[in-house]
């Protein structure tokens, strides 16, 4: 692979670097935490959601070429009439109207996944400085027993290189 062709670094990037302790910024009260979690939850579930149209998107195209693999075979039988029904009526036909699956997955990603996620990083950004899980952080530490094995708060370097954690 030429040195033109790597893949970018991920830690060549602008984002602030992740909070190796996930505390909660200075002044954020508990509603305003629990609110942004909420929406933090609803954000991965989202993600769920569109992970589920992929599959759908992709579980589609290997139908219509199941199809086509299958009317091949009936003419390949001598059943052309069957085979050519097959790919006048089922090859090729829209998942719904006038759309293949790629068209309603980049329709849902302009017109909502991305909306939403931009919106769900404003509100991060503008009410806990970027920070994630901050929420899911507060859970664990009161979950947690300390000096416990299998219980430590962090690991030694909080899932980013840039940083030096505790």
């Amino acid at each position: 692979m030429a040195a033109d062709d790597r893949l970018p670094d991920p830690m060549d990037r602008d984002d602030p670097p992740l909070s190796p302790s996930h505390d909660r910024p200075d002044g954020v009260d508990d509603a305003t935490v629990e609110a942004t979690g909420t929406l933090s939850e609803a954000h991965e579930y989202l993600i769920r959601a569109r992970g589920h149209l992929y599959s759908f998107h992709q579980l589609m195209g290997r139908v219509d070429k199941l199809v086509g693999e299958a009317a091949e075979g009936l003419r390949d039988a001598g059943h052309d009439e069957l085979s050519q029904f097959l790919e006048d009526e089922v090859v090729g036909r829209n998942a719904i109207d006038g759309r293949w699956t790629f068209q309603i997955v980049e329709e849902f990603d302009l017109c909502y996944y991305e909306p939403v996620t931009e919106a769900e990083s404003r509100v991060r950004t503008e009410l806990m400085g970027g920070r994630r899980h901050i929420f899911e952080s507060e859970l664990k530490d009161g979950r947690i027993t300390p000096g416990r094995r299998g219980h430590e708060r962090r690991p030694p370097r909080a899932h980013d290189p840039r940083i030096e954690t505790e």
